[in-house]
């Protein structure tokens, strides 16, 4: 048995495996005989260039540019006393009302929203006005906020919870800048939707040699997964050399050709990726150009292919030649009457995306300068009112993009779309993870369910 076999497989005995147990299951009094949600079995082969594009949101970017442990961030907080300011370990989670509302937001918008809710609050404060003076909300530093902190304690939680994601987003931006990911960001989109080919990564590569090491890397990789052909050889070797690779970083590029199914990894310039699109183009894109939404924002093009998957899957459109059942769903299954479930695996060959340039919604019903009212009662809402739950699951290591699409579909569809996986990987553990596969033959057997 080789490699592709095997991995092609786990996701069909995973879904064997799960089928098997809910088989068993029926024999228990008051177990439901009807199917009730829907599953859908992936594996991380599925989509290669999610996890190492830089994402733009802001969730995304708190994990990917700022080395949090986890959901940990270190943040300075203004001292009550008049002090130096203090060293204060947050977790952006759930009970920040804040983090809810901008966590899926791209990080343009994140920008907006809080300049708004600094403006609305020293707006609504003669204290923080007096503080705050003239200057623009942006220039707020760490002592101005310790100055309202000590002229308003009756504000002090809203404000330390404001400063935390002003500080945030700050750094945020000054990485940007700094590492010049908007151009970055640019040609990795471009690539993706086939708008920029091998000649632009070579002259981008020859004309900023600054770019950092890691983002090189991630550039490659996004490359190898879109023109796997050209890592062959002298080729591959050159283009490794171009971008001052270490061993290791080639042996992570290498390896993406470890995750792609064998027929598009063989196809080379034949393969799919040109037919599915724009036959004209001499550039090969890994999605097809739609828009049916309008782009809000630059560098939002991008989005992970389970959002069409499960799209589909919702209106029952998914193939069931690439996505076969273990169970047919009940014929009134997509219809009004209650739900069936049905577990698909993933297919062998790759399976295309389309362009899709998402608009972030924008809840605008904080009437003070730090609460997320909208985003409170959406996440308090009755999930009983929705449709039949749509569960996801990657072998392999989902990606926060993943879970963003996720949390817009279970809105889009009024169906809660929950993601599980054995992981969720940040670029930097994706990347890591890469680095130590292996194409050593495994035996399915060993493969424990």
């Amino acid at each position: 048995m080789t490699m592709t076999t095997f991995r092609d497989l786990i996701p069909t005995k995973l879904a064997a495996g799960i089928w098997n147990c809910l088989v068993k299951c029926k024999s228990i009094p008051n177990f439901p005989q009807q199917e009730t949600c829907e599953l859908l079995v992936l594996d991380r082969s599925i989509d290669q260039i999610a996890p190492v594009i830089h994402e733009w949101t802001y969730d995304a970017m708190c994990h990917d540019l700022l080395n949090m442990e986890g959901n940990k961030y270190l943040h300075e907080v203004p001292s009550k006393t008049g002090g130096p300011p203090e060293k204060k370990e947050v977790l952006l989670e759930e009970h920040d009302p804040i983090w809810l509302e901008l966590r899926h937001a791209h990080i343009g918008d994140a920008n907006l929203r809080l300049h708004e809710k600094m403006t609305n609050f020293v707006s609504k404060n003669k204290a923080a006005q007096h503080q705050h003076g003239s200057r623009d909300v942006g220039e707020i530093s760490t002592r101005d906020l310790q100055k309202m902190v000590q002229a308003l304690p009756q504000y002090s939680e809203q404000i330390e919870k404001l400063s935390l994601h002003v500080e945030i987003a700050g750094k945020i931006n000054r990485i940007i800048t700094e590492q010049g990911l908007k151009e970055l960001g640019q040609l990795e989109q471009d690539l993706v939707f086939g708008d920029a080919g091998m000649k632009d990564v070579i002259k981008f590569l020859t004309a900023n040699e600054a770019v950092s090491h890691e983002n090189k890397l991630r550039l490659m990789m996004i490359l190898a997964a879109i023109y796997p052909e050209k890592f062959e050889g002298e080729k591959g070797l050159s283009l490794m050399k171009l971008a001052k690779l270490s061993t290791e970083d080639a042996n992570a590029v290498n390896n993406m050709s470890l995750l792609a199914p064998l027929s598009e990894s063989k196809k080379g310039s034949a393969s799919s990726f040109s037919l599915k699109f724009d036959i004209h183009k001499k550039k090969r894109a890994a999605r097809k150009d739609r828009c049916s939404e309008q782009e809000t924002w630059q560098l939002s093009r991008f989005y992970p292919i389970i959002e069409e998957l499960v799209e589909k899957l919702s209106l029952g459109e998914l193939s069931k030649d690439d996505y076969p059942c273990m169970n047919d769903p009940s014929p009134s299954f997509h219809g009004s009457s209650p739900a069936a479930a049905s577990i698909h695996e993933a297919p062998v060959a790759h399976s295309m995306r389309s362009r899709r340039t998402p608009t972030w919604a924008r809840p605008r019903g904080s009437d003070d300068g730090y609460s997320s009212d909208s985003v409170i009662r959406h996440t308090s809402s009755d999930l009983k009112k929705r449709g039949k739950r749509i569960f996801v699951f990657i072998a392999g290591g989902a990606t926060r993009s993943e879970l963003r699409v996720c949390h817009k579909l279970t809105g889009k569809l009024n169906r809660e779309v929950v993601l599980g996986s054995t992981s969720i990987d940040d670029p930097q553990q994706f990347i890591t993870k890469l680095k130590q596969l292996t194409p050593s033959e495994i035996s399915l057997d060993d493969l424990q369910i």
